[in-house]
């Protein structure tokens, strides 16, 4: 019954969500006006009324003597033609192995999912895209916006990618939808002494803040921005909620498969090792000052010096740590979240966490390619030690604080996104149903439940952003509470609906469990 009186709800609040009905493509959207200038986009292929801008700059390019040095707004050049995605931010593109059983569709997706489809790349890579739908208001300027940072470990990602495209989410939800490119590896976290920290983390703050002056321009309400984060760019929301908790700019925080507590850090000794291992190789020196030299190397030569370094153990075998990361410097990354969120020092907004039941389905991929074969046992425990306990975790400083919280599991396991016979609900399979790209990604056709996931899911989502306090309650899913049935699971035997159940269903473990971002003990002596 109860399931029911949610179908009834859901249907509800879908109706009401076209209610506020398209005015067409108005032209006065093709171009508009923002603070850096005039920016002119297209229609969005494959859907109707959705206009996209593409590549848009949000900072100074970091090049010459701004490799390695905070962002700089931009400066307008004049008139800007939003047609093409920026370039990625320099990477060195994943390659995939002859993983047993892969299906057909496969490598298609991972090309798609590791920045790895032949996408072009540069330093000035600071860009970011939006995707709006022309409706009533889009000329109130009142949509709510959802940002997206994608994932890849601080190593690698990008935005010209399906599984950073809002063009469908944009379509079926009154909301406005942005993705945006920040730096990574070592060109955004080198660990140099004499450079700025965690460059890609004040790139990602730097974008909020363009977009909180310049949203209205697109329909856009500066008012009702969430950011959301899959992977690393989900413990990058989390950073965020620590990091700015008197300024968050932003009005809801969504993680999907990471956060703060999800994996571990490299120390500075280490960071600062890798980078004088990098300069040495370059012949830029092993000690000192060595950032003018390496500002005179090519970024080609750069990246390319840096796949040479090898990651760091990151406690179980399928989990390792990219030899240039994100480190504490005590303002954008700390040292001790345990004691920050047992005693709330975060920023007081809603938040929806969130993973995927089998999220070590996509991990083993890249730990076969390194050569270790990992055991269910060590890929169970991966699962709850990355994901289960730390959003566990985070859910439950929340709730303490009394913020709204909601947890949700995602169970799918599609024709049209499986990657060999047993990947199950894999790191990243979320992302094809939030912005409705199963078919894109894989060239091949959607079954109906699975169409009728995605509406789901994207239901959820515009309800958040829309109203991150309330719109989940509304929509009949209950906020977080460890007492009672609140752990949302989604797509369960791939049936298209919300289920809830304790959480101790899944989270029982965690009293025992090590999360990933925290230090394991050492062996003892003997």
């Amino acid at each position: 019954m109860r399931n029911l009186l949610i179908l009834v709800l859901w249907l509800c609040a879908s109706a009401l969500s076209s209610v506020e009905a398209s005015v067409g493509p108005s032209t006065r959207f093709e171009t508009v006006r923002t603070k850096s200038g005039l920016i002119t986009g297209h229609p969005s292929p494959k859907v109707n009324q959705v206009w996209e801008y593409l590549g848009i700059p949000y900072a100074q390019p970091p090049l010459g003597d701004l490799r390695w040095a905070a962002p700089r707004e931009y400066k307008s050049q004049g008139p800007y033609n939003a047609s093409n995605f920026g370039y990625d931010c320099p990477q060195v593109a994943a390659t995939q192995p002859a993983f047993p059983g892969f299906t057909t569709q496969a490598l298609r997706i991972l090309s798609y999912f590791t920045a790895a489809a032949g996408t072009q790349r540069s330093e000035d890579c600071l860009t970011l895209s939006i995707w709006s739908k022309t409706t009533n208001k889009s000329l109130k300027a009142d949509k709510p916006v959802w940002v997206l940072f994608h994932g890849g470990r601080f190593a690698g990602g990008n935005t010209n990618t399906p599984f950073a495209d809002g063009k469908y989410l944009a379509d079926n939800e009154d909301i406005v939808v942005v993705s945006a490119n920040y730096r990574l590896n070592v060109f955004g976290f080198p660990g140099a002494p004499g450079a700025e920290t965690n460059l890609g983390l004040r790139d990602q703050r730097l974008a909020v803040k363009w977009l909180q002056g310049n949203i209205a321009a697109f329909g856009g309400n500066p008012n009702k921005i969430v950011i959301s984060g899959q992977s690393s760019g989900g413990v990058a929301v989390d950073w965020w909620s620590y990091a700015y908790k008197e300024d968050p700019i932003v009005h809801g925080l969504m993680s999907q498969s990471g956060n703060a507590f999800s994996f571990p850090l490299n120390t500075p000794q280490k960071q600062q090792a890798n980078w004088y291992n990098l300069s040495t190789t370059l012949g830029c020196g092993s000690s000192g000052d060595t950032l003018e030299c390496m500002r005179q190397q090519p970024w080609q030569t750069i990246s390319t010096a840096v796949s040479k370094i090898p990651a760091s153990p990151g406690g179980n075998p399928v989990r390792s740590t990219p030899p240039f990361y994100p480190m504490v410097d005590n303002e954008t990354v700390f040292a001790d979240y345990l004691s920050l969120s047992s005693s709330g020092s975060f920023a007081k907004l809603p938040y929806f966490h969130g993973h995927n039941n089998y999220e070590q389905g996509y991990y083993v991929i890249p730990a076969y390619a390194q050569g270790r074969n990992v055991t269910e046992e060590q890929a169970a425990e991966f699962l709850l030690e990355s994901f289960v306990c730390p959003v566990s975790h985070e859910a439950r400083s929340r709730f303490a604080a009394k913020v709204p919280t909601w947890v949700y599991r995602y169970f799918g396991d599609w024709d049209n996104t499986r990657l060999y016979p047993t990947s199950g609900a894999y790191h990243g399979t979320e992302l094809e149903m939030i912005l409705g790209i199963s078919e894109d990604v894989s060239g091949l056709p959607a079954s109906q439940a699975q169409k009728a996931t995605s509406r789901l899911f994207q239901r959820a989502v515009a309800s958040f952003v829309e109203s991150p306090e309330s719109g989940l309650t509304n929509l009949g899913w209950p906020q977080f509470n460890p007492d009672t049935e609140s752990w949302v699971e989604i797509a369960v035997r791939n049936k298209p609906n919300a289920t809830f159940a304790k959480p101790e269903k899944y989270d029982a473990p965690c009293s025992t469990i090590i999360m990933g971002a925290l230090p394991t003990p050492s062996p003892s002596l003997s």
